[in-house]
């Protein structure tokens, strides 16, 4: 008897389950295959996002089911617009615009499959950009230090000239003291 009530009481929850979840009438004592289940638990979380108000612009008319409604909403492209491989240019400036082949800062890609490869597609146009922007600047910070260094090699030069002329007036002077001192020892000799 046990038995018997804890089926019935299994059945009355199947029962239960069907009743809640589909909105058509289900016999007792049917199974639903697994698709079909699906398939009514995403009719009504449809109707009931529906019925929540969030289900955006577009909302189903009354003839239409919801999962069609949402499935048309899902693959429409927005209005004046046109889809052109994976990206989408407006349909009004399209004659104004460079082909992507023909523009650097643009470069079709289209995912292949293999992470490693899209990855590489994505990345190189950036780490190839942020290369070219480092050498530019290395070449300025190159061409700037040049000019310090031979300002500082002109400056060195300035000094030892500097030096030399330090040097030549000492020697003349020291010439000068030298021929002075000879002058005064011959002017005492006659004492």
């Amino acid at each position: 008897m046990a038995e018997a009530s804890s089926a019935n009481l299994g059945r009355g929850c199947e029962e239960k389950r069907h009743e809640e979840s589909s909105p058509e009438s289900v016999p007792p004592g049917t199974t639903i295959s697994r698709v079909k289940l699906l398939d009514t638990m995403v009719d009504t979380f449809l109707q009931k996002l529906v019925a929540a108000g969030s289900a955006g612009p577009r909302l189903p008319s009354g003839g239409q089911p919801v999962k069609q409604a949402f499935s048309w909403a899902a693959c429409r492209l927005p209005r004046g617009r046109k889809a052109m491989g994976s990206e989408f240019e407006p349909s009004s400036t399209r004659a104004f615009r460079l082909p992507h082949s023909l523009c650097p800062l643009w470069p079709s890609r289209r995912p292949s499959g293999i992470p490693e490869k899209d990855l590489h597609s994505a990345m190189a146009p950036y780490f190839l950009q942020q290369r070219d922007t480092l050498r530019r600047h290395v070449q300025k910070q190159e061409a700037e230090n040049r000019q310090l260094a031979d300002a500082v090699l002109a400056g060195r030069r300035e000094l030892e000239e500097l030096q030399l002329q330090v040097q030549a007036r000492q020697q003349a002077w020291q010439a000068l003291h030298r021929e002075q001192k000879e002058l005064v020892a011959v002017l005492r000799e006659p004492e």
